[in-house]
């Protein structure tokens, strides 16, 4: 994984760039965007016309966040058909809520929106639209793309993610692939040894939790079996299928990773349908350590994703980038909390 750290910054051009092309103060440069009479005419048609032609806008963000006036911040689920799980998922409801609280704490509003983020990168008024000062996203989905090119405009944007090598946008989240590995190593140490996992690893987290399973399966001397490696599908009980197929699958498996707690959930409620005991016969982990995951019966071994200070922190870092502030990526701790589903 890559851990080295990468600064996000705004690439556009900053005021004092301006004002040096202008050879103007800042405030005049600040004034003439505002078109404000106290600059004379010609002045303010320089300072416009070198505006656009650099696509520079005043950033009217910073200066109301330095008046103290209370701004919005539009938290967006992404819109793709591929994230409509992260609506109903437990733990980004948790995030959300975390990301709410933060926000009113700190004197601003929330507005959550299935805004396209296709659209924004696209440059169409879908930021005008529902009128924000910044952006919040729960979770890249298949965004990643599209986020790259909001960072790359005026737009603050702070992403629920992973670290991706090329990424250019601020991300908050924990060490998937670390997380991947923690979980693998704990099944292994308890002795299992068919090791199956269900989950979505076309997205991003996912990808790097399921490289990590394999990865500690193959440093423990054990080759990968792609027989055990079920991928979730589209569908409304997409969680559930993918556990009967496993089962139907008639693979021996004495140990299950479960990239989410829900998934977690879902699979252990179908191996106990059909007579594998939960651990006894089948030692399961989950990811996340959603609330419900402690009181789940059997309570759940989870790998944990610390949702309230991961909230406090994307608020934090969009709040500083809004303020015309540099800010870096967010890596949460990543542990592995061991309750009875792995063993009781």
């Amino acid at each position: 994984m890559t851990t080295e750290s990468t600064t996000i910054k705004k690439t556009a051009l900053k005021m004092v760039d301006l004002a040096k092309m202008a050879g103007v103060s800042k405030s005049t440069v600040s004034r003439a965007l505002q078109n404000s009479e106290l600059v004379n005419l010609e002045t303010r048609e320089k300072i416009q016309a070198l505006a656009k032609e650099h696509n520079y806008r005043l950033n009217t963000q910073a200066r109301n966040f330095r008046l103290k006036e209370s701004l919005t911040i539009g938290v967006v689920i992404p819109s793709a058909d591929e994230a409509r799980w992260q609506i109903t998922d437990p733990f980004f409801l948790e995030l959300l809520g975390s990301i709410s609280f933060s926000l009113i704490e700190q004197g601003h509003e929330m507005l959550l929106s299935g805004l396209s983020l296709h659209a924004v990168a696209s440059g169409h008024d879908g930021l005008r639209r529902i009128n924000c000062d910044g952006l919040i996203v729960a979770g890249q989905a298949d965004c990643h793309e599209d986020l790259n090119r909001i960072a790359d405009g005026n737009t603050p944007v702070v992403v629920w993610g992973a670290r991706l090598p090329d990424q250019r946008y601020c991300s908050v989240g924990g060490d998937n692939r670390l997380g991947g590995e923690l979980a693998t190593r704990h099944l292994l140490d308890l002795g299992r040894r068919q090791i199956a996992i269900i989950g979505d690893w076309s997205t991003p987290e996912g990808h790097l939790r399921h490289a990590g399973y394999r990865q500690t399966l193959i440093n423990s001397g054990l080759s990968p079996n792609p027989a055990l490696e079920i991928a979730l599908e589209s569908g409304r009980d997409s969680h559930r299928e993918a556990a009967l197929r496993l089962i139907a699958s008639g693979q021996t498996f004495d140990g299950l990773f479960c990239l989410s707690d829900a998934i977690a959930m879902a699979a252990i409620n179908s191996l106990t349908e059909h007579g594998l005991r939960v651990p006894t016969e089948v030692a399961v982990v989950g990811y996340d350590d959603i609330s419900l995951a402690r009181y789940y019966t059997p309570s759940i071994t989870t790998i944990r994703q610390d949702r309230e200070l991961g909230g406090r922190l994307m608020v934090e870092k969009l709040l500083a980038m809004i303020d015309g502030e540099r800010v870096e990526p967010g890596l949460l701790p990543t542990d592995i909390l061991i309750r009875n589903s792995s063993q009781g």
